[in-house]
């Protein structure tokens, strides 16, 4: 059975506030059968036929159990087809937020003709019932787990239509397009043109430079919705784990003077200033025959090519191993793109100062920060010599967390472009980047076969598949197993 005749003979239900007791739960229905069930087992405190109700109507009365007494006293707002979430007859009931209450309520519904609802269930029929794109209902997905004012006004910006405006725009031209090009082998036999060449390669070059750019924007719209991918990079024993809790301010990582103890990489996610930095502590690099330590450092270097930010970290009391850690990241960072940070850890060992200060007690940062300036210039010139110039050099000690407060700073100041950005398009979502290169490639070899004078049909075929891979986003293409995958991810009662 296809998904729209399923959702035109059912009718669901679920909580919407989550599986954990509170103040107010809110339990919504959708479907054709909406009003008769709840007029089951609500009764209004004053006398209206549920069925006649017009919609946006707000109800005060009592939730009846089996046997006629009160469950609970409740709101129900009550929405009519097609004006609502899910273009059905709807209503969401606002009782106490009894774990009990809410069992007894879905009970009582699903007892009547109910369905309960799987996750993004209520979502998947606004799509369906043509509510909202397909873009748009991801959107949905995005803003709730949104976690900065960035992500969520991206989130926002999607489910208001502005990335669907974008593609509807471009699907336009490129239908145009194909039309004028179908029409062009409907005549043949006449040779005729209906499309100036000049003006097609004109719309092409119009539509892929568009496509390219929203391609362009993944980048940032990942790292606003996902968190600024940061690995923390270098040899054994440096203080990768040690700075990944500090950062995250519990113990994460497991700490060992053992080499080799962080065989995978650990990730999480914290708030700096109100952007999302995703912190990859990686397997130390160095030489090793042990099988599963060479796993993880080959997946050090995938997190590596992966990063926005590199923080490299340096043991400052073993100078001697600066130049194989500089030039082994040399050759795995790509200069242009990411951006690189060089840390000087452990600055709170003595051997980084004059031999005068080396029975003090106590060491400031800023004292640290003085004495290390001639193995920053060392640091720096051996960066150069190997061709990095990091943005900053910076003595720190994670355990003592000297220096942390610095590194933040930098890290958020690194970032000022996610700040600036949520108003304009940005493709946060790693199905549309796909769809849209696969779009883009289509593009492309339309571009060329029309300057090379490639047949007409095989034209024609590039931009028909450059509009199938624009119209998966939206769901103007879409299939059940498509859906499914999307629609999973969402939580129940959305």
């Amino acid at each position: 059975m296809s998904e729209i005749a399923n959702i035109e003979e059912t009718t669901i239900c679920a909580c919407s506030t989550g599986n954990c007791s509170g103040a107010v739960a809110v339990v919504r229905m959708s479907g054709p059968d909406t009003i008769d069930i709840l007029s089951k087992v609500f009764k209004p405190k004053r006398d209206v036929d549920l069925k006649t109700v017009p919609g946006y109507t707000l109800l005060y009365g009592d939730v009846l159990k089996r046997d006629g007494s009160p469950l609970d006293d409740v709101l129900v707002s009550i929405f009519k087809a097609p004006h609502s979430y899910t273009g059905e007859d709807s209503a969401e009931i606002s009782c106490h937020g009894s774990n009990y209450i809410v069992r007894e309520l879905l009970s009582m519904l699903t007892d009547n003709g109910a369905k309960y609802a799987a996750g993004g269930d209520f979502t998947k029929r606004a799509f369906l019932n043509g509510k909202m794109d397909l873009a748009q209902a991801e959107a949905v997905c995005d803003l709730i787990s949104s976690e900065t004012e960035a992500a969520h006004d991206v989130a926002m910006q999607q489910m208001r239509g502005g990335f669907s405006k974008e593609l509807e725009a471009m699907r336009t031209n490129l239908l145009q397009i194909v039309s004028l090009l179908e029409l062009e082998l409907d005549f043949s036999d006449e040779e005729v043109q209906f499309a100036d060449r000049k003006e097609l390669q004109k719309l092409l070059d119009d539509s892929c430079s568009q496509i390219n750019s929203l391609i362009s924007s993944f980048k940032l719209g990942n790292a606003i919705k996902s968190g600024v991918p940061v690995a923390i990079v270098g040899a054994t024993n440096t203080g990768k784990s040690t700075l990944l809790n500090a950062l995250l301010r519990e113990d994460r990582a497991i700490v060992s003077s053992i080499a080799g103890t962080t065989r995978d990489t650990i990730e999480d996610v914290i708030n700096l200033d109100g952007i999302l930095f995703r912190f990859i502590d990686t397997a130390g690099i160095r030489a090793t025959l042990e099988a599963i330590e060479k796993m993880g450092i080959e997946r050090t270097y995938y997190k590596i090519r992966q990063a926005s930010i590199v923080l490299m970290m340096l043991d400052s009391t073993n100078p001697d191993g600066f130049a194989e850690s500089i030039d082994n990241l040399s050759k795995r960072i790509n200069s242009s793109e990411q951006t690189l940070f060089i840390l000087l850890n452990k600055c709170d060992k003595s051997s980084i100062l004059p031999a005068s200060e080396k029975e003090e007690a106590a060491i400031h940062s800023e004292k640290t920060a003085l004495n290390a300036d001639d193995l920053v210039e060392r640091v720096r010139a051996m960066a150069a010599d190997a061709g990095l110039y990091p943005s900053a050099i910076l003595p720190i000690s994670a355990r003592q967390k000297v220096g942390l407060d610095v590194l933040e700073s930098m890290l958020v100041e690194s970032q000022k472009s996610l700040r600036a950005s949520s108003d304009m398009v940005l493709v946060s979502n790693m199905r549309h980047y796909t769809a849209l290169k696969d779009a883009y490639n289509a593009l492309l070899r339309a571009n060329v076969a029309l300057g090379e004078h490639v047949p007409t049909d095989l034209v024609a075929q590039d931009i028909r598949e450059s509009l199938y891979s624009i119209g998966t986003i939206v769901g103007a293409v879409s299939t059940d197993e498509i859906l499914g995958n999307i629609f999973k991810n969402f939580c129940i009662g959305k």
